[in-house]
C-alpha cells in the first residue's frame, strides 16, 4: 500500500518558507497570493494490505517522526 503523509506548519506558527515563496510570486507578477504555508509530503510504500492498519502505521511513524507536533500537523492518505 501507499501512504501520503503531508506535514505542514500549524497556524499561528511563523513560516519564512511560506513568507519567502510569496514574496519571490509577487517579484515575478503573480499578484493576489494573499499568503503561502509551505510543508512537505513523505510518500511511504508499506508492505502492510490492511488500509486501516496501514493508515495507523503511518500516523504513527507521523507521530513518532515525520512530524513535529508542537508546531506541525498532518495528514494520512492511504491508497490500495
Amino acid at each position: 500500500m501507499k501512504a501520503t503523509v503531508t506535514v505542514m506548519l500549524k497556524n499561528g506558527v511563523l513560516d519564512p518558507q511560506g513568507k519567502a515563496i510569496a514574496h519571490a510570486l509577487g517579484t515575478l507578477g503573480f499578484s493576489g497570493v494573499a499568503d503561502v504555508r509551505a510543508g512537505k509530503v513523505i510518500e511511504l510504500d508499506l508492505a502492510e494490505t490492511d488500509p486501516v492498519k496501514a493508515r495507523a502505521a503511518a500516523e504513527e511513524m507521523a507521530r513518532k517522526l515525520l512530524a513535529n507536533t508542537v508546531i506541525e500537523s498532518f495528514r494520512v492518505a492511504v491508497e490500495e
